[in-house]
């Protein structure tokens, strides 16, 4: 194969690897295997067009038909005939309108819609058509690169926060070999290449200059995706993924969302356990004890735990839905709130209250979900936003709700909200609580008074998930635990008993703070929220109120480990369903619970989550510490090593100016024959530490010269210059002398060489020495070099033996 048609193959290769990041959008890889068959059979077709050697515009002619035709096979409109007829073409236009449609209903991961799939391919394998062009036909590689970067621009304006970091090495690597591949074909043509010597020099064999540009790569994309995960941010970042906790009850959940959506349960217990407290948000709002704000629904329960689906729906623009006439009762206030949100709060969730009727202008690229009465975003985060909105508050008694009559079983919200792993554990603690209840109400009761004090539940931060289904059943055993484990344990009963529940997560009021309230990382809550036909989603919340910064209670649901009320008890807290609802004792003041005897509040971090961080530090930099310090230690065994050689053995000691005289008979004795190795161990430890001292060494002098020429360079005086000219000699019998130098003081006149040549070097080269010595790293260089030799030599080897084997044998004239 030609290097033009290699180079094609090559450059379809490369955008298939440039395209890793688009799965990061899609929940499957049905997108990746169209674009691997679309991108084949344009390669293909326009490596048949070069082979015939076709012109240029019928090359890219020859492309585009071969594109058209995949497009016309993967999504037909039905009256085609192998090619495209114009109802094929109409229905493509139809597939970019639901494309465009899909992209403001589906978050991302987004399923496999034709519309998204049919774009993704025209997308990917127009690229792939451009790419070959910019490498084969106009010798542009680089310029290759801006099509790719076109691919990669996709899931970076999809995603919130930042593509995942794999794909983007994928691509990188794809447009490298891009570089690589028309660099050596290049080479090719331009001739062979040769050694001094005359030996014939493969081209993937390194060069100095070859060698310097693929290290200037690899720093180069090493910098571009380690940097960004180093620096601490607050939505990712490595370090701010191990100065933080995740996981919870959920964990990941069944339907918990990667890539750019945010993990609910994560990001609650990331914001509880922070070391510091900072602000999130500034509420005002015309309602004097307002209820909790909500940004998010965990939904979806399986043996993984919750998890939280993707929202879906129209855009925010199109209007709210107003709750008011379509409940059976309760009394309906409007109010107005406004928040300030500050920096540090950065998710694509908008935190609102329920049942909100109005939004001011926020901004394009918003949408509502009527299912989970979210306001969310796929393109646009909080950081920084200031909205206003109208929401209302419905006032519920226990009696009202009492009245509300079950859902059927066919009924699709009992369905979809009713169902559960199989845990005859918790089955049964349901069945008991709940028996003798015939009410929803009367049997939601049941559940939320069971957790209290008076059953042996407490509150604690430092509870540790796995993030499945058996967390439930023991923290219901442990009763020991915080909001995220109370709220899925109630939602978990709630289903079992046929109510249909889910998760809530967002905020608590916060504290007063000049006509306001302030709102910071403490306040981050999660609860439960029932459904009760004619009456909608009513939130339920089982966390001890005294440990809650901001609680809110009700009448139907008040707190149950407040003492009974007295004659003179006021009505402080206005909650959903409450008409003169209670306030939690101590609201206020709910920060300074059982579990902070200490008065720093009752979401401080945990002592394990501190030490857990601390030893995550301190392994990582000793890690880092370690790997710096291979060379280092690498050198100092190989010189031990050698040093153990040079031990003398014999107990005479002859000097260099003092050898024995020559023997006619040449008697090889053990003696002997340690003493030459001794000396080449030794002369070979002296080499390695001129290049640790930065003096050059010649292969081509004989001992005793470098020895002299060291004793010059480096200014060597007295006792070094002695020691050296010692092992020049000792080196010099050893390979030329029928008796070597026996009993020479070889490892002492290393060390005064040494010593001598530290004094005479600056600084720096006296740290590197230690450090990073010159020594090793060229031995591993060259060592590296020979592997990559061997392996480009082996590689030749069987192509060749393969090449015996090619079809093109058998055509006429091919021989």
């Amino acid at each position: 194969m030609t290097g033009r048609r290699r180079l094609g193959v090559i450059a379809a290769g490369a955008t298939l690897l440039a395209a890793a990041p688009i799965s990061s959008i899609f929940d499957s890889y049905n997108w990746l295997l169209r674009c691997i068959l679309a991108v084949g059979l344009t390669a293909g077709a326009v490596l048949l067009a070069r082979t015939l050697r076709f012109p240029v515009w019928a090359q890219a002619v020859s492309q585009v038909v071969v594109l058209l035709l995949v497009l016309t096979w993967m999504f037909p409109s039905g009256h085609e005939i192998l090619i495209p007829q114009p109802a094929t073409f109409a229905h493509f236009a139809d597939l970019f309108q639901q494309a465009g449609q899909d992209t403001r209903s589906y978050g991302v991961p987004v399923p496999d819609r034709d519309g998204l799939l049919f774009i993704t391919v025209l997308g990917v394998g127009s690229v792939a058509i451009a790419v070959d062009l910019l490498t084969v036909v106009f010798r542009r590689p680089a310029l290759a690169g801006l099509p790719m970067l076109a691919i990669y621009s996709v899931p970076v304006a999809v995603y919130v926060d930042s593509v995942p970091m794999l794909p983007f090495i994928i691509g990188a690597i794809g447009f490298m070999w891009l570089l690589v591949s028309d660099n050596v074909d290049r080479v090719r043509r331009f001739g062979r290449r040769f050694t001094g010597d005359g030996r014939d020099v493969d081209v993937w064999e390194p060069s100095p200059l070859a060698a310097a540009g693929r290290r200037l790569g690899v720093v180069g994309v090493a910098a571009a995706v380690v940097l960004p995960l180093l620096v601490p941010t607050v939505s990712g970042g490595l370090l701010s993924q191990i100065t933080q906790s995740g996981g919870g009850i959920a964990g990941n959940g069944a339907g918990g969302t990667g890539g750019g959506r945010i993990n609910l349960f994560a990001t609650l217990s990331g914001k509880l356990q922070q070391s510091e407290t900072e602000q999130l948000l500034k509420l005002t709002t015309t309602e004097k004890q307002p209820f909790y704000l909500r940004f998010g629904i965990a939904d979806q329960l399986t043996t993984q735990g919750f998890g939280n689906r993707a929202p879906t729906g129209n855009s925010l623009n199109r209007g709210l839905p107003d709750p008011r006439g379509g409940t059976a009762g309760g009394d309906f206030q409007q109010y107005h709130a406004k928040i300030e949100v500050t920096d540090a709060l950065r998710q694509n969730m908008l935190p609102i209250y329920s049942n909100t009727v109005r939004m001011s202008d926020i901004g394009g690229g918003w949408s509502f979900d009527p299912n989970q009465q979210v306001i969310f975003s796929n393109r646009q985060t909080t950081k920084g936003k200031d909205y206003e909105f109208d929401y209302v508050r419905a006032s519920y008694t226990a009696t009202e709700l009492r009245t509300a009559d079950p859902l059927g079983k066919d009924n699709p919200l009992r369905a979809q909200y009713t169902n559960t792993p199989p845990d005859d554990e918790v089955d049964a603690l349901v069945a008991g609580l709940i028996e003798g209840k015939t009410s929803d109400y009367d049997k939601m009761r049941a559940l939320y008074d069971y957790f209290s004090k008076d059953h042996g539940f407490t509150y604690s931060l430092s509870t540790q998930s796995a993030g499945n289904s058996s967390d439930i059943a023991a923290f219901l055993r442990t009763k020991v635990g915080y909001c995220q484990q109370y709220a899925a344990a109630l939602a978990w009963m709630a289903r079992v008993a046929g109510i249909p529940a889910r998760v809530a997560f967002g905020f608590t009021r916060g504290t007063p703070d000049q006509g306001g309230w302030s709102i910071t990382n403490r306040n981050a809550h999660a609860w439960t929220e029932v459904y009760f036909q004619g009456f909608g989603w009513i939130p339920f919340d089982a966390t001890p109120a005294a440990n809650v910064l901001g609680a809110a209670r009700s009448d139907y649901a008040p707190d149950t480990d407040a003492p009974a009320p007295t004659a003179s008890s006021t009505a402080a807290t206005a909650a959903p369903g409450a008409g003169s609802s209670a306030a939690a004792p101590g609201a206020d003041e709910a920060d300074r619970g059982a579990n902070n005897q200490s008065g720093a509040g009752a979401f401080d971090t945990p002592s394990t989550g501190t030490s857990s961080t601390t030893l995550w530090i301190i392994g990582l930099a000793a890690l880092l510490i370690a790997l710096l310090l291979v060379p280092a230690l690498r050198r100092v065994l190989l010189r031990r090593h050698r040093h153990a050689a040079t031990v003398p053995k014999a107990p005479k000691v002859i000097s260099a100016t003092n050898a024995a005289g020559p023997d006619l008979n040449i008697v090889v004795t053990p003696e002997a024959a340690r003493a030459r190795e001794d000396a080449h161990a030794a002369w070979e430890e002296l080499l390695d530490t001129m290049i640790d001292f930065r003096i050059p060494v010649d292969p081509t002098e004989t001992p005793r010269v470098t020895a002299q020429r060291l004793v010059q360079d480096a200014v060597l005086l007295e006792e070094p210059a002695t020691a050296a000219t010692l092992l020049g000699t000792a080196e010099e019998r050893a390979r030329y002398a029928r008796q070597p130098l026996q009993g020479g003081e070889l490892t002492v006149a290393l060390s005064r060489v040494r010593k001598g040549l530290a004094r005479s070097a600056n600084r720096r080269t006296r740290w590197a020495a230690v450090l990073l010595p010159p020594s090793v790293l060229l031995r591993w260089r060259l060592g590296l070099a020979e592997a990559s030799t061997r392996t480009v030599t082996a590689s030749g080897r069987l192509r060749d033996s393969l090449s015996r084997f090619s079809p093109r044998r058998l055509l006429p004239g091919r021989r």
